[in-house]
């Protein structure tokens, strides 16, 4: 999977790295089990710095996409705490439905717009 980073947009490189990421994975792109390049390697791929690959590999790690071991590296390991993953999801998606109700985007806008966005991301 390529991965390239767009130098100038607002978002952090890290979370850029991270959300390619989790969307390669939501994809079937990169499978259960599957190695991520060494921080080192991943930083001279994509041209970043090494402790920027390091925050976004740290940050798959505490939500429970990968399992970092020092000989076999980044490894795509999901968490099965759905329960946890289900509660994090409500807490953004809180946030997320309370600004778009100040901006009036109508509730039959916002479902058909997750319907679209869930519909793109699943494996072909």
């Amino acid at each position: 999977m390529l991965f390239e980073m767009d130098f100038q947009s607002e978002e952090a490189l890290y979370m850029q790295l991270r959300n390619q990421i989790v969307m390669g994975i939501a994809r079937s792109l990169i499978q259960e089990g599957d190695p991520l390049p060494s921080v080192r390697q991943m930083a001279g791929d994509i041209g970043i710095n090494m402790h920027t690959v390091n925050k976004a590999y740290a940050l798959l790690r505490e939500e429970g996409f990968v399992t970092i071991d020092r000989r076999r590296g980044a490894v795509i390991a999901l968490n099965g705490d759905r329960m946890r993953a289900e509660e994090e999801l409500r807490t953004r998606l809180r946030v997320m439905l309370a600004k778009d109700i100040c901006k009036n985007i109508p509730a039959s806008d916002i479902h058909a717009m997750v319907d679209e966005i869930y519909e793109e991301l699943l494996p072909k």
